[in-house]
């Protein structure tokens, strides 16, 4: 026997796009409970297990050292990059400013990650140059 498709659900039960037990979503600052019942958990403990794990790398344990020192001083995500950067307003200014990467890149200035974030900047720039001139000449040849 084929069991009826409810109203919103596809065939095999779950929610059709479109169609949600919840179309508001998840309310702005609500937690999982897994986090709620880690952090009932450790309420009150948090002062005594942070001496602990200091405790433990003073003495050598060096999985509680890594722990500390990633809170003391954590690895950083981004830093500010500067170096000498051509004016870049038209097209034909991508080609010096992707080599101004590569030569800041090559003098150790950017790292190799942050030289190729820099050159899709540039090559983003370089296609938003590109459609703004492509709907001009549309524009004008629809206008002629």
């Amino acid at each position: 026997m084929v069991k009826p498709v409810k109203p919103g659900r596809n065939p095999d039960g779950t929610f059709a796009p479109g169609n949600s037990a919840n179309p508001a979503g998840k309310p702005k600052g609500c937690r999982h409970r897994t986090t709620l019942a880690v952090e009932a958990l450790l309420q009150g403990e948090a002062r005594k297990l942070t001496r602990q794990a200091i405790t433990r790398a003073l003495q050598g344990d060096t999985t509680a050292l890594k722990l500390c020192l990633d809170r003391i001083a954590p690895v950083p995500k981004e830093r500010p990059v500067t170096f000498d950067l051509p004016a870049v307003r038209e097209a034909k200014d991508h080609a010096p400013a992707i080599a101004a990467a590569l030569e800041a890149t090559a003098k150790g200035e950017l790292t190799p990650s942050e030289a190729q974030a820099f050159v899709s900047l540039i090559e983003q720039h370089r296609r938003s140059i590109e459609l703004v001139e492509l709907e001009a000449r549309i524009a004008a040849l629809e206008g002629a």
